[in-house]
């Protein structure tokens, strides 16, 4: 089996979709195989964000918020759980580069993973699945699984 088909078989299932570590295929065959499946994408770039403002910004403009977005994580929450106007049959969102944020703003970091964590399991009890990927240049963090 090829990494490709492996993770297309792991991404395909709501109920183990969450927040992870990203895959070593990295965002370009997270990005294809989520093509291949008809999810939606999208590749948030988080190189030198260093606080919640910045984050939540790129986050609505990565993921087309509407305009009623709040810019604070009830918002976030919202949006994430909605997503009216980015109909697909699965999601899959790619945060690269999260290190400078969860080495400035700790708790946001925290914060933030428990939101999309939440959004997940939500996605899941419709049997859609949300796939977060988080890139960050040290391994181990213990707030986010490996696949």
């Amino acid at each position: 089996m090829t990494e490709s088909s492996r993770l297309s078989g792991v991404l395909r299932a709501p109920d183990r979709a969450g927040v992870y570590h990203l895959p070593a295929e990295g965002c370009e065959g997270v990005a294809q195989v989520a093509a291949e499946l008809g999810f939606a994408f999208a590749h948030v770039e988080l190189d030198g964000c260093p606080d919640k403002a910045e984050f939540l910004h790129r986050i609505a403009a990565a993921l087309h918020f509407p305009t009623w977005f709040g810019q604070n994580w009830d918002a976030l929450a919202d949006c994430l759980t909605d997503l009216s106007w980015l109909k697909a049959e699965g999601y899959v969102l790619v945060l690269d580069h999260m290190d400078r944020l969860r080495l400035a703003a700790e708790a946001d970091f925290v914060t933030a993973i428990d939101i999309f964590e939440e959004a997940a399991r939500s996605w899941a009890d419709e049997g859609v699945p949300m796939w977060i990927f988080v890139g960050l240049a040290q391994d181990g963090i213990t707030h986010l699984r490996s696949l």
